[in-house]
């Protein structure tokens, strides 16, 4: 999460990718490309997808100049959009390690939040391939260093903000925002969680990377837990009856962790795919040797019933996409 990796185009990497189970499937990405086409996977590390009117948009963790963006009709494969560069670091406040960047359509505007020099920032554009604009250079909170920032709007309209803070390690905080989405009410901050469960002490005291939504009236966070560095990394969730908790760990943490042949899994965001199916988007790294660069994984989110509770299932099939590279 914490790393810029330049992307490699030197080798054409063998499919790692499995097909998603029940609840609309996804094949494998077709093999056959034009002869002048590379085919790898999608470099992204920390990655998001937004569905718009009918395409799909990745946006992740990679480029040292700022946050790419890449383009799909089917989740399977991807390519890159002609200017490269949705949000451009000198339109921003920040020079280096752009991190985790969201992005979310609210009122006929795309709002990018993300991490720059390790403080949050968010940025605005009228199209979801930018050019993203951040129009007070300077980060959402100025004072202290925080990452991962993620929007929810509650169903009364009233948005919040997740995000990390590094204090006592790194841990999950919320705060309410202004109706400009920009300005957080730095006075209804709150801490939601921190590493208290035993799988998460693997790598010192990190949880990061969340993401809210809502399901049948009770908040899911996904949160991940151990450094992104660690094979151990891995999805855990949280559940509460209010936004700003408390926030209760689902005791079957993690939900996913070393899937298949995948080690360093997390870092995930969900989204509805064209059929309506909940999907998750995660990362995963190079290999059991190396880290960087990390790629794209995508499976498929079910809420299932068992012992009287909801409990949120992440099937361990998942697809790995291809980035079509010409």
């Amino acid at each position: 999460m914490r790393y810029i990796a330049f992307l490699s185009f030197i080798v054409c990497f063998g499919c790692l990718s499995c097909s998603a189970k029940e609840g609309g499937e996804l094949s494998d990405p077709p093999s056959n490309t034009p002869s002048e086409a590379l085919s790898i996977e999608v470099p992204f590390g920390d990655p998001f997808i937004l569905l718009y009117d009918g395409v799909y948009y990745a946006y992740g963790t990679n480029a040292a100049d700022g946050i790419e963006v890449y383009t799909s009709d089917d989740l399977l494969t991807w390519k890159a959009a002609e200017q490269r560069l949705a949000l451009d670091k000198k339109d921003t406040w920040g020079d280096r390690w752009f991190w985790a960047p969201e992005v979310y359509h609210v009122n006929g505007k795309f709002y990018m939040y993300y991490s720059a020099d390790e403080h949050i920032c968010v940025a605005t554009s009228n199209s979801p391939l930018g050019p993203f604009i951040q129009e007070v250079k300077e980060p959402m909170i100025s004072g202290e260093k925080c990452i991962d920032n993620s929007l929810f709007i509650d169903d009364d309209g009233k948005p919040y903000l997740f995000f990390d803070r590094f204090n006592d390690g790194l841990n999950i905080w919320v705060a309410e925002l202004e109706d400009d989405l920009k300005t957080i009410k730095t006075e209804t901050m709150k801490k939601c969680i921190n590493v208290s469960q035993e799988w998460e002490e693997v790598w010192p005291r990190v949880n990061e990377g969340p993401y809210v939504l809502k399901h049948d009236g009770k908040y899911y966070m996904t949160y991940s837990a151990n450094s992104y560095e660690s094979q151990f990394y891995g999805i855990g969730y949280a559940t509460a009856d209010h936004v700003n908790g408390p926030w209760t760990k689902y005791e079957g943490n993690p939900i996913l962790q070393m899937p298949g042949d995948l080690v360093g899994v997390g870092h995930s965001a969900m989204f509805e795919d064209k059929e309506g199916q909940l999907r998750i988007v995660f990362h995963s790294h190079r290999s059991k040797d190396k880290i960087h660069p990390r790629f794209m994984n995508i499976s498929t989110v079910s809420f299932e019933e068992k012992d009287g509770e909801t409990i949120m299932v992440i099937d361990p099939d998942f697809v790995t996409p291809r980035l079509i590279v010409e």
